[in-house]
């Protein structure tokens, strides 16, 4: 859900003149709570600023760093960008841009490539996953920050850019002359599992991560072959668009209520489901971890506050189980991130713009996932973490983020635990589909095996999803 909004600035710097010609106060709030009050005492430090600071200072940059600090300050996810800041972003939401086409990780100074983008310049010249970069443009990229190794990658179209890559196994390191284009990143893949198991990853949703979705699924049922359950995984999936997790929401479902939003405890939107849906009849699987965020948290209790039964029919003493064998989807992971704000886009003079938290989202049920999550139906963890102990730093945890509303006590459900061996998996091991394999229980990642075990054990009639 982003929406472009205008700000009536005018109006508002009409008031203040109109106060400071007649000295008269706007209401009767005491002074330093009038607001403007509040852009009079702006004014003067830009004024003393201007006047006193040892050198002369960019007015540009006070407004910049003013902006930047206000917005901050309401909560971790609301920001202000100026200029290219604000494009680069915009361009993000969209999915595309211009540049080489690699996803990279930063790690303890050292930039892997995690997955060259199929068919963009980087692929095409055979730069690999694992690769790690090492120069741009010549020069090293020790002790640059990952922001500005980004933008040295990204650049016009048709602009060349030299990078440079150590390989494993390759004493000299490599240097690819790259020409930059428009890069398209997908955000939806699938595979087909043992079973007729449909494997769908969304690594987060974009402008066209709908249509994307419904293109994978298509490709999946060529030729005839029936998809007989899904499992959705929502891992490491940080969230995006809304009205994408929305249109992917609906095609698991045929009815009821997605979300409602509420804007200073008023219910400001209400999005229902549509009859129709691509997969609304197949049994669902959903995997999350404690860094599946906003969106996709938003899909997860879409789909697992569905009820796919007429509950009212159904005798008090077998609804337990009519709940566990009825609803839409079960959630297989752990917690999840806990971030049930909603940011809505804002365009400003001067090719800057803000985003900026307006609204809180809840699940069918009326459960707030901010500051909470969802609370898988299996719990898949470590017996012992495999970070050493360190704990996990989720919304609820984070200086200054939105408190959370209602009770957040839930059923632990089910609890499985695994030993991890080395370590738990990479991140490319959630974003390369080409890496599950098509029996997941005879796999490696955990919480595959077991979100496709409790669906393959539904499938075959196996008697309650969650004994």
């Amino acid at each position: 859900w982003i929406r472009t909004v205008t700000l009536p600035l005018f109006a508002f710097v009409g008031g203040l003149f109109a106060q400071l010609l007649t000295g008269q106060s706007a209401d009767a709030s005491p002074q330093t709570e009038s607001p403007y009050f509040v852009m009079g005492q702006l004014g003067r430090i830009v004024a003393e600023i201007e006047n006193e600071y040892v050198d002369p200072v960019d007015r540009r940059r006070l407004l910049e760093g003013a902006a930047k600090g206000m917005v901050a300050e309401l909560d971790p996810h609301s920001s202000y960008f100026a200029g290219q800041d604000y494009t680069e972003f915009t361009q993000q939401t969209e999915g595309q841009f211009a540049g080489v086409g690699v996803e990279v990780d930063a790690r303890a100074g050292v930039i892997t490539v995690i997955a060259p983008i199929e068919g963009a310049p980087a692929d095409r010249a055979g730069i690999k996953s694992g690769d790690k970069i090492i120069g741009i443009d010549g020069a090293s990229v020790h002790d640059t920050a990952f922001d500005k190794l980004v933008r040295k990658m990204r650049g016009a179209p048709n602009t060349h850019v030299k990078v440079t890559i150590q390989r494993d196994g390759v004493k000299e390191p490599i240097t690819f002359d790259l020409v930059r284009e428009v890069v398209h990143v997908r955000s939806a893949r699938g595979k087909m599992l043992k079973g007729g198991i449909a494997y769908l990853r969304i690594n987060q949703f974009q402008s066209q991560t709908h249509e994307e979705l419904l293109k994978v699924i298509a490709k999946l049922r060529e030729g005839n072959q029936p998809i007989n359950g899904v499992l959705l995984d929502l891992r490491a999936n940080g969230g995006g668009l809304v009205d994408q997790a929305v249109g992917v929401a609906d095609e698991f479902l045929s009815s009821g209520t997605i979300y409602t939003a509420r804007h200073r405890g008023q219910v400001v939107e209400e999005v229902s489901a549509h009859a129709g849906g691509a997969l609304n009849e197949v049994p669902i699987v959903i995997l999350v971890n404690e860094w599946t965020a906003s969106a996709s948290e938003l899909v997860g209790g879409a789909l697992m506050d569905y009820i796919a039964a007429d509950i009212e029919r159904i005798a008090p003493t077998e609804l337990s189980c009519a709940l566990q064998d009825n609803r839409r989807a079960l959630i297989v992971g752990v917690r999840s991130f806990g971030k049930g704000s909603v940011q809505s886009i804002i365009d400003l003079p001067g090719g800057d713009g803000m985003k900026l938290t307006t609204a809180r989202y809840y699940t069918p049920s009326g459960h707030a996932i901010q500051a909470d999550g969802l609370h898988p139906d299996i719990t898949v963890a470590p017996s012992v973490a495999a970070d050493g102990g360190i704990p996990i730093v989720r919304e609820g945890d984070t200086e200054g983020a939105l408190p959370g509303e209602g009770s957040h006590e839930q059923d632990a459900g089910v609890v499985v635990h695994y030993t991890t061996d080395g370590g738990a998996l990479n991140d490319d091991d959630l974003i390369d589909v080409k890496k599950v394999p098509t029996d997941p229980s005879q796999g490696a990642d955990p919480v595959l095996k077991v979100g496709y075990e409790t669906l393959r054990d539904r499938l075959v009639g196996k008697g309650p999803i969650v004994k």
